[in-house]
């Protein structure tokens, strides 16, 4: 039987080739699947009393935000709320 590279019903021959990509599980464009995570992402902050607060640093202060999160083996975000919750807690 010669092996057809269309014909995906008999498996046993093409268990060894490699499909490009991810399977698609979700109907919604890329860009679409973003923005709804997103928004999903900002109710579920919401519902948990979480603003949003940005602000720019400089690149070596991001590296020693970074290296010392993963030395205490937590987000950088929560580094970053931790160290202010203690300035806070020395200045009252």
């Amino acid at each position: 039987m010669a092996k057809s590279e269309t014909d995906r019903i008999t498996i046993d021959l093409f268990e060894d080739d490699k499909r490009p990509g991810r399977p698609k599980t979700n109907p919604l464009p890329r860009e679409l699947q973003l923005k709804v995570n997103k928004r999903n992402q900002l109710k579920r902050d919401k519902a948990r009393g979480l603003k949003r607060v940005e602000f720019k640093i400089s690149s070596e202060l991001y590296q020693a935000l970074n290296d010392m999160a993963e030395a205490q083996n937590m987000s950088r975000s929560a580094l970053i709320e931790t160290i202010l919750q203690e300035k806070l807690a020395l200045d009252r």
